[in-house]
């Protein structure tokens, strides 16, 4: 089959299964950027890791809201923390949203933890899922108490610190893509990267309970929606 070009990919000199196979690997596997040029060379395909990270800041984000879309409604319990990252020598806070299923609703990355920056991170979801949920859970930071009041007063709200493992948890990847990437260096870098990271995340995903064969057919799906949001016929 020869190596397919959309419209999207017409000034790059590589083909669309190519460029797309790149930034697959970059956003679902903790990899740097360096790595994603050996792996590509290791199939003798000879592309630069800056040309990686041009491809992964042209597209990721792109791809990530495509992804978005095609993914099921999230569920109707809402599971939010933030932890503590540090950017240029600074501390800031990674704040995070799933749902009841695991998966990974937003993310904003803010310099704060205080009432302000928890109201931001709400109206995000509000306008990005459209609807609010039955249930928020959060541990004891009294931010969330005060953000919830004015922004989702009618929501149940549940705070404490046992019941929010699954926010605490989707953390995991985050910490493992800071050590490969050696830090984040800037907020901007941070927030764009992990709302590309997550959403791949999201369509690769693998529930704890799945049995072998239905998770083959899942992950089948999900190539099929990977290939369709870039535009690739193929696997490279």
């Amino acid at each position: 089959m020869e190596p397919t070009r959309a419209a999207r990919y017409a000034r790059h000199r590589f083909p669309t299964e190519v460029v797309s196979y790149a930034i697959w690997l970059y956003f679902r596997f903790p990899l740097s950027q360096r790595m994603v040029e050996e792996t590509l060379a290791a199939r003798g395909i000879q592309v630069s890791y800056e040309t990686v990270r041009q491809w992964a800041l042209k597209f990721g984000q792109d791809f990530a809201n495509k992804i978005r879309r095609r993914l099921p409604a999230a569920g109707d319990k809402w599971h939010l923390d933030e932890v503590a990252i540090s950017i240029a020598g600074r501390r800031h806070w990674l704040w995070r949203a799933v749902d009841q299923h695991g998966i990974v609703l937003d993310i904003l990355v803010q310099s704060h933890r205080y009432a302000k920056a928890a109201k931001r991170l709400l109206r995000k979801l509000l306008k990005k899922q459209g609807i609010a949920p039955r249930v928020m859970i959060t541990d004891k930071l009294a931010s969330y108490t005060a953000a919830k009041r004015v922004v989702m007063p009618g929501v149940e709200h549940r705070q404490h610190k046992g019941l929010n493992n699954r926010a605490e948890n989707s953390h995991q990847p985050t910490r493992r893509r800071e050590r490969i990437m050696t830090r984040f260096r800037s907020a901007r870098q941070a927030q764009r990267f992990l709302s590309a990271h997550d959403q791949v995340a999201n369509l690769f995903r693998r529930p704890a309970s799945i049995t072998a064969a239905a998770h083959r057919i899942s992950r089948a799906q999900a190539f099929q929606i990977w290939n369709e949001v870039a535009e690739a016929v193929a696997d490279c």
